[in-house]
């Protein structure tokens, strides 16, 4: 069928605008899964629930997104990016409704809450491994580092516009309004991708024939080309679950994400009310504080795969992907524990912030070398990585306050600080070039020519 949209002259490419949107359900993903830490204080006060117990309603979340992580990658694999993120985004919009919906002073309102931010993380587990096998048959290889870095800086983006926006919300209209605004901003977003978005450049109209030239070229896998169209071969294999888990990539990433997740959540869960609680700021100071570390972490997604990119392209695949994330996790290490040791709360809050900006320079080099190694089983492959980073989320979200009690907020940084040491320390065991091949467990992949 001849299409004129494949016709040349369409600007900007259509993976950019799809990657952009994606950045969005980012945000709208970190705004419905942080909002509980903004609204922390007030939930406590009314459910008369303390900092201990309510750190299980956060690890809630997490067992539940980390659960559901693998099942995320194999649905995406299935049913393809669009309706998969389509009907995940929805799912966030329905259990951070019912988180509002649960009625003041309730007996057993601890358990609901529980269950409701179990739900809602299991919604959310299919967001990045979907997200992944879109960036697997969507980007070059060598566009990755970048496609990662944007969708990551919703990351940012998303938790750091929560503390002033819900902040606000909260103080004029209550906890509970702030929850229904978040379901509202998922369900047009989820609206909008299924909308917009299809699961391959070769289905999409408005992809012109460039476009999906430098697409299929720069994918790295065996496709036909039939007829002036390109389609992956008939055959399609099953998940390689042994290969997958035996391979030291995956075991190495898996670890340092458990790290990286491990930090990154004292900043998504704990850091509002530690600024509030120990360092004294008042609620509207603590919101605009506690929006530093948010907004380095925007920075710091977009600058590293930016940079991740470029390294792997003028100097290597080792120092783009697995020496920049090493060196930004140690940097991380050292950041957390200066801060946390300085006097002045302002001070204590920047130094923390370039940390939580550190920790982010490595998140692209994470999905990325998981999207060449694993090929079309991206989406498993990163979700087993990603159920490691939110197990590690869970740890901190009821580990930090315990240790915080016992031995002082001080004693849970040098945790996440020692943490974030042994992360920096995997990615020295990861091979860039390993592919999962059909037969034989990972390989090498062959060198591409140098431009």
């Amino acid at each position: 069928m001849n299409n004129p949209a494949r016709n040349p002259g369409y600007w900007p490419p259509v993976r950019y605008l799809l990657v952009l949107w994606l950045l969005v359900l980012s945000a709208v993903a970190y705004l419905d899964r942080t909002n509980i830490s903004i609204a922390g204080v007030e939930i406590a006060r009314e459910f008369k629930i303390d900092n201990a117990h309510l750190g299980w309603v956060f690890s809630a979340f997490l067992i539940g997104y980390a659960a559901f992580q693998i099942p995320g990658g194999v649905l995406a694999r299935r049913f393809g990016s669009r309706r998969v993120l389509a009907l995940s985004v929805i799912w966030w919009g329905v259990f951070t409704a019912l988180t509002a919906l649960v009625p003041p002073g309730m007996r057993g309102a601890l358990l609901l809450l529980i269950l409701v931010r179990f739900a809602l993380g299991a919604g959310e587990a299919i967001m990045y491994p979907a997200a992944n096998q879109f960036v697997e048959r969507w980007f070059p290889i060598e566009e990755r580092g970048k496609a990662n870095g944007i969708i990551f800086g919703g990351v940012g983006l998303g938790a750091g516009l929560t503390p002033p926006l819900l902040t606000a919300i909260l103080l004029r209209d209550g906890w509970r309004a702030s929850f229904w605004s978040c379901a509202l901003a998922g369900l047009l977003a989820g609206t909008v991708w299924y909308l917009a978005a299809r699961n391959t450049p070769e289905e999409h109209a408005w992809v012109r024939s460039g476009e999906l030239e430098t697409i299929v070229r720069g994918r790295g896998d065996a496709l036909n080309r039939t007829a002036g169209q390109y389609s992956r071969s008939d055959r399609r294999p099953g998940t390689p679950w042994t290969r997958i888990y035996s391979s030291k990539e995956i075991l190495a990433l898996t670890w340092s994400y458990f790290t990286y997740g491990y930090v990154a959540w004292i900043f998504f869960s704990w850091f509002y009310i530690y600024l509030a609680e120990v360092r004294g700021l008042n609620l509207k100071t603590s919101a605009v504080y506690s929006m530093l570390p948010f907004i380095a972490m925007t920075l710091g997604s977009l600058s590293g795969g930016v940079a991740s990119d470029w390294f792997a392209r003028h100097l290597n695949a080792r120092t783009g992907r697995c020496l920049l994330p090493a060196f930004a996790l140690g940097c991380t290490a050292v950041l957390l524990l200066v801060g946390s040791r300085a006097a002045n709360a302002q001070v204590a809050s920047v130094v923390l912030a370039c940390g939580a900006g550190a920790l982010y320079l490595s998140q692209s080099c994470f999905w990325s070398v998981t999207a060449d190694f694993a090929g079309e089983h991206a989406g498993v492959a990163s979700g087993t990585m990603n159920m490691g980073g939110q197990i590690g989320g869970a740890v901190t979200a009821s580990l930090t306050p315990l240790i915080a009690s016992h031995f002082g907020w001080e004693a849970s940084f040098l945790t996440a600080a020692i943490f974030a040491t042994s992360g920096a320390l995997a990615w020295l065991v990861v091979n860039p070039d390993a592919r999962l091949s059909a037969i034989g467990g990972s390989q090498p992949a062959r060198q591409p020519e140098s431009s």
